[in-house]
C-alpha cells in the first residue's frame, strides 16, 4: 500500500510539474511575441477619433462580435449566450463598457491581451470558445480600434454567467496544456509570394472571420485538426456540419467565379445555392456589412486554397437493394407531394427564391446532418440588403415522422446523378432531439 501511495503521489507530482512547465511555456510565448509592429503603431497614431471608431465598428461586424456576445432577447454585446460544447456549456461575456460587469475598466492593452494572448484582464486563461487562436492574427491597430468602438456601445449591467463545464475541464490550469498543444500567439504575417488582395483575404479569413473555427474538424481535446484546415467538420455546439471550403465534393470554391462567391457572402444566395443554418446568421450579422473589396479579397483567397479530401464520416451500415428501392420510392412520393412545387420535379429549383437540389454538393456530403435539420426545422436564407425578402422553407418535424424524413432526404441525396449514404430513421431522431438555436 505504501508503495502504491508513493507511486500515486509521484504521478501527481509529475502531473503538477508538467502543468507548471506548460504554464511557463505559455508565458514564454507571450514574452516572445511583443504585439504591435512599428507599422501598426504608426497606423494607429495617424487615425482620427472618428476614423478609429468607424474602423472599430466595421471590424466588430467583420468578427461577428454581436452574434456571439448577444443572447436571444438580450442587449447588444451584453453576453450571456450559451455555447454548448462536448465539455460543457460556456457563456459569452459582457462586452459593453459597464464598469462593474463589462469592459468599462479594461484598457486597450487589457483588450489586446485577450485578443492576442487569450488572457483576461486579471490574467486568467480564456477558454478557446472565444476564438483567440484566430484573433491572435489581428494587428494591434485593429485590436485598439475594436476596443475603442466597444467603449462607445450603450453600457449594460449584466453579470457574466458562470460556465458549466464538467470535471476536469472546469480546471483552468488544464488550459495551459491545451494552449501548449494548439496555440501560439502571432500577428498575421504577409505572404510576399502573394499580392495585397490575397493577403487581405487571408487576414480576414484566418483572423477576425475565424472561418476555421467552424470549418475545421476537432479532435478529442477540442483542438483543430492541423492536417485538415478548412476541410470541414461538425460544429458540436450547434450540431451542424460546416462543409469543407477546399473540397469540390463539398463547399470548395475553386470552380466558382469570384462574383458568385461575393454574391453568396453578401446576400446569402447565388445561382449555385443559398446559405442556411449558422451560416445564415453569419451572413446576416456580419458578411453582408463588409465592403465589396474585402468580400472579393476573401473570395480570391478561398478560391486559391489547395484542394484536399474532406474527413470521412463513420462507416455506414449497408442497405439491401430491395430496402433501398422501397425507401427511394417512398421518398419520391414525398418529394412530389411536399417539395416539387418549389424545388421543381427535376430538382433544378427556381433561382434565387428556391435553391437547386440537383447538382447541389451540400446535400450529398458524407454528413447528412444539415439536410435532415433543414427538413425538420425549415428556415430562411438571411434577410440582406441584396435579398431583403427571402423565401423560406417550412418545417416538417410535425407533419412527417422519422421514417418519412429519412426517406425524402435519402431520395434527394441519391437522385439527379448524386449518390450518397442512405439516411436512417434513427439518425433523424437524433437530430430531432437537438435543441434549435
Amino acid at each position: 500500500m505504501r508503495v502504491l501511495r508513493h507511486g500515486l503521489l509521484g504521478l501527481v507530482a509529475l502531473f503538477a510539474l508538467a502543468l507548471a512547465g506548460l504554464f511557463a511555456l505559455s508565458l514564454l510565448h507571450e514574452r516572445e511575441d511583443g504585439g504591435a509592429s512599428p507599422a501598426a503603431r504608426q497606423d494607429q497614431e495617424a487615425a482620427t477619433p472618428a476614423d478609429l471608431l468607424a474602423r472599430g465598428r466595421y471590424l466588430a461586424l467583420a468578427g461577428n462580435c454581436a452574434g456571439c456576445h448577444t443572447a436571444r432577447g438580450g442587449g447588444a454585446y451584453a453576453g450571456g449566450r450559451a455555447m454548448r460544447t462536448p465539455f460543457g456549456t460556456v457563456y459569452t461575456s459582457n462586452l459593453t463598457p459597464d464598469a462593474s460587469t463589462g469592459l468599462g475598466a479594461w484598457s486597450a492593452g487589457d483588450f489586446w491581451r485577450a485578443m492576442h494572448h487569450g488572457r483576461s484582464r486579471d490574467g486568467r486563461l480564456l477558454y478557446p470558445v472565444f476564438p483567440y487562436p484566430n484573433y491572435t492574427r489581428v494587428t494591434r491597430a485593429d485590436s485598439d480600434a475594436l476596443h475603442a468602438f466597444l467603449k462607445t456601445v450603450p453600457p449594460l449591467v449584466q453579470a457574466n454567467t458562470a460556465h458549466a463545464l464538467r470535471f476536469p475541464y472546469n480546471n483552468r490550469l488544464l488550459l495551459a496544456a491545451w494552449r501548449a498543444l494548439y496555440f501560439k500567439p502571432g500577428v498575421y504575417q504577409t505572404d510576399a509570394r502573394e499580392n495585397a488582395q490575397w493577403n487581405r483575404g487571408a487576414y480576414l479569413v484566418q483572423g477576425l472571420g475565424h472561418c476555421n473555427a467552424c470549418h475545421t474538424g476537432r479532435d478529442a481535446l477540442g483542438g483543430p485538426e492541423r492536417s485538415a484546415d478548412l476541410a470541414g467538420g461538425m460544429i458540436p455546439m450547434l450540431d451542424w456540419y460546416a462543409p469543407s471550403l477546399n473540397s469540390d465534393a463539398q463547399a470548395g470554391l475553386g470552380a466558382w467565379q469570384a462574383h458568385e462567391i461575393v454574391a453568396l457572402l453578401r446576400t446569402g444566395t447565388s445561382s449555385r445555392g443559398a446559405v442556411s443554418g449558422p451560416m445564415a446568421g453569419v451572413v446576416y450579422q456580419s458578411l453582408q456589412h463588409l465592403d465589396e473589396r474585402d468580400l472579393r479579397a476573401m473570395a480570391v483567397y478561398l478560391k486559391s486554397l489547395p484542394p484536399t479530401a474532406p474527413p470521412r464520416a463513420g462507416a455506414v451500415p449497408p442497405v439491401a437493394e430491395a430496402e433501398r428501392k422501397a425507401v427511394m420510392a417512398a421518398g419520391e412520393k414525398l418529394y412530389d407531394r411536399h417539395c416539387a412545387d418549389c424545388h421543381a420535379a427535376g430538382g433544378e429549383g427556381i433561382a434565387p427564391a428556391y435553391p437547386p437540389l440537383a447538382g447541389n454538393r451540400s446535400i450529398s456530403m458524407d454528413s447528412a446532418a444539415n439536410a435532415i435539420r433543414i427538413v425538420l426545422n425549415g428556415g430562411f436564407a438571411p434577410a440582406t440588403a441584396g435579398n431583403p425578402r427571402p423565401y423560406g422553407m417550412p418545417p416538417f418535424r410535425v407533419s412527417l415522422n422519422d421514417a418519412e424524413i429519412a426517406a425524402v432526404v435519402s431520395y434527394i441525396r441519391n437522385n439527379w446523378g448524386k449518390r450518397a449514404a442512405m439516411v436512417s430513421p434513427l439518425e433523424v431522431d437524433r437530430h430531432r432531439s437537438t435543441p434549435v438555436d
